[in-house]
């Protein structure tokens, strides 16, 4: 099986960031992934669940380098779907009208469903 035919059977990718660390590379890589994703022509869902997650989508962070902002538009209008977990979003009391334009929050129920769909063939869940 040729990498080719490999990209081909996935269809949807679920992206999983619970850590929004300004340390850390999983918000680049995050973004980057689903961007990637995306120009392949696949469905992408990234889910920012966490407190530290839900910071990613919150918007009018201090401009510097890396522009999480910029990056985050910059992915959905290329249509990826980005979703915020309520439960981490109440715990550091961030509301949806804070969240970047397009971001929107889930119950926790719904991140649990998410799981089960991208849990079948073609889909694909990645965690960082």
């Amino acid at each position: 099986m040729t990498d080719d035919t490999h990209n081909t059977e996935i269809k949807k990718v679920l992206l999983l960031l619970k850590n929004m660390v300004y340390e850390s590379t999983s918000p680049l890589e995050t973004l980057r992934f689903a961007k990637y994703y995306r120009k392949k022509g696949l469905d992408v869902i990234v889910v920012l669940w966490g407190p530290m997650g839900v910071l990613l989508g919150k918007a009018g962070k201090i401009n510097g380098l890396p522009k999480y902002d910029e990056k985050m538009e910059e992915c959905l209008n290329l249509g990826v779907v980005f979703r915020c977990c309520r439960l981490g979003s109440d715990i550091i009391g961030v509301e949806e009208p804070e969240l970047i334009q397009g971001v929107k929050i889930i119950e926790a129920h719904e991140v649990a469903e998410l799981f089960l769909k991208y849990s079948q063939s073609g889909h694909m869940i990645i965690s960082l």
